[in-house]
């Protein structure tokens, strides 16, 4: 994890345009370098380090001696770096990860190298020899990377929109910070005054396509029967080597345990092969809920089954409450169930960063989207209607919780991983027959917790636990969170308020008071910036008014809850 920052072209003094890099320090606690473009007055890098691998060389921008034309600065870690560097037979510098990329660059161009990497990142990559600024962006965009250029060709890039909302430019009219599309690639030619022109903008992988990186993968190629002991016995197999692959640290992992399906799998599987790796310290594992909630019990069971050193989170709704407009602030955006799930994993991570020496996290994100984990998924009309609508969220992950996972652990400065996510993984998942990817027997899921079947890897109450979402499951089933959040609400939005919400906010209006409360907060701190989200995440194919599961007709919590 790390903060990137760049300016092409800037049209303004550099020493006052950059303290917009300092807004996102909270990336980056170990290291600042803040380094102009040598022969581009007007062009600089700045850089905030979290060091993961390789704390001698790790600064950035990253320039080796074989090619001093070429900066880096990138945010991400790339697992199969070694397993490149021999089969290109590379001759590497440092033992930075992110050097391949250069390596890469230089053999076969942008867009291959972009391919080639097995991992997750946010990359600008100048090249003066050539006279190219490079962005690329991985597959689900689990590393941040937002841009704006001017009519005159401006270009100002950094890893959250924050850092970018106060650099000036001399146009008078405004310009348009925007995501930076996952799985993209932009070349842009480099003029003599620094500035730019986008000359390719291309999409180098999509998450139904196999990974041009699984050619060299370590993993062997596998059996191609769909019989479901086969695709059973590939899912395991792909899990476990994308747990594997993402314990590449020197610094201390844990792991997020909400007690649900997901992130006890990663759990259980990261313990398991922790001590096969003969990891010199037990694996850390973080629940955080009120005393009474499904969450915290569930948790604890997994934890005393796999034997982690388990650390709960205890707090009140107040406490929730009080956390809501820095993280607001953090996120970045205003869709309600984001905020609702992202103020227990903001205070979780602020429990680790300070009582804690865990940086390293790995957590269970990205599992519903693939695996068709939520419970609207019982309604979908048929199995190609639910395999599109997977594919979808995936493809809108960066706008919601893949955004949620990293801003609210980026803002302690913790690294977070998520092994479902995994390229081969997923595009395997995704290919498999639309039929055995729907629910099955009334249980969303079903084929991902009938591969782990048999195995006590997780006790089998918590394999066949019904999906809970992690804003609901942090407090009792009597009374969720979002219902406590809504009701401290109800004095802080007035009725005409709520009547003028189409013309006070026209692009994605709120429609209940908890909305138009967050809307505000996000207003106040970036005004004018709601196209930032584009829509709110809903539940598809049921009437709902509300994103919790909590609220639809067919939830229906476990017994034992």
């Amino acid at each position: 994890m790390c903060g990137i920052w760049a300016l092409f072209g800037s049209d303004e003094c550099l020493s006052v345009q950059c303290a917009g890099a300092m807004k996102i320090a909270h990336r980056g606690p170990d290291a600042f370098r803040f380094e102009n473009v040598n022969g581009f007055t007007n062009c600089c890098f700045g850089f905030h380090r979290l060091a993961i691998v390789d704390k001698l060389y790790g600064m950035q921008p990253l320039r080796v001696k074989k090619f001093p034309y070429l900066w880096l600065c990138y945010n991400g870690e790339i697992y199969n770096h070694h397993t490149l560097q021999q089969q290109f037979g590379f001759d590497c510098q440092t033992k930075m990860d992110g050097e391949i990329l250069l390596h890469l660059y230089d053999r076969f161009g942008i867009k291959k190298m972009a391919s080639l990497l097995d991992g997750v990142f946010a990359f600008i990559l100048l090249d003066t020899a050539n006279r190219k600024v490079h962005l690329g962006r991985d597959t689900y965009g689990i590393r941040p990377l937002f841009k704006f250029v001017t009519d005159n060709g401006f270009l100002a890039v950094c890893s959250e929109a924050k850092g970018l909302i106060d650099i000036t430019h001399s146009m008078t009219t405004a310009a348009n910070i925007v995501p930076f599309l996952p799985g993209h690639i932009e070349v842009f030619d480099l003029k003599l005054n620094g500035k730019v022109e986008s000359v390719q903008l291309e999409q180098f992988h999509c998450c139904t396509q196999e990974p041009a990186h699984a050619a060299y993968d370590t993993v062997e190629r596998l059996p191609t029967g769909v019989d479901k002991e086969t695709v059973k016995s590939n899912i395991r197999h792909l899990f476990e080597n994308a747990v594997k692959k993402r314990l590449m640290a020197h610094r201390r992992i844990g792991c997020l345990l909400s007690g649900g399906l997901d992130s006890s799998l990663v759990a259980a599987m990261l313990v398991k092969l922790a001590q096969e790796e003969k990891l010199l310290y037990p694996i850390q594992t973080f629940s955080i809920g009120s005393d009474d909630s499904p969450d915290i019990l569930a948790a604890r069971k997994v934890a005393a089954h796999i034997g982690s050193e388990h650390h709960e989170v205890n707090f009140t709704a107040e406490e929730d409450i009080q956390a809501v407009e820095e993280v607001i602030f953090h996120l970045e955006t205003y869709d309600i169930t984001t905020v609702r799930a992202s103020v227990g994993m903001y205070l979780v991570s602020k429990y680790i960063r300070s009582k804690t020496d865990s940086v390293v996290i790995f957590s269970g994100e990205g599992s519903d989207e693939l695996t068709q984990g939520y419970i609207y998924f019982h309604k979908a009309p048929s199995a190609r209607a639910a395999a599109e609508d997977s594919v979808r969220l995936l493809k809108e992950l960066y706008m919601f919780d893949v955004l949620r996972a990293d801003r609210t652990t980026a803002a302690h400065g913790l690294e977070l991983r998520v092994p479902f996510l995994d390229h081969r993984f997923t595009a395997y998942y995704l290919s498999l027959p639309e039929e055995m990817r729907t629910p099955k027997d009334g249980v969303e899921k079903h084929l991902l917790r009938d591969s782990f079947k048999g195995l006590n890897l997780i006790p089998d109450e918590i394999l066949w636990r019904r999906k809970e979402a992690f804003s609901d499951g942090v407090m009792s089933t009597k009374k969720s969170w979002y219902t406590c959040l809504q009701e401290h609400l109800e004095s802080m939005v007035n009725d005409d308020q709520m009547e003028k919400a189409h013309k006070t906010f026209p692009h994605n209006p709120p429609t209940s008071k908890e909305a138009y409360y967050f809307r505000q907060v996000f207003e106040r701190q970036y005004p004018g910036r709601g196209q930032w989200l584009s829509h709110y995440w809903m539940p598809r194919w049921i009437d709902a008014s509300d994103p919790s599961a909590r609220t639809l007709s067919i939830y229906q919590p476990d017994k034992e809850q």
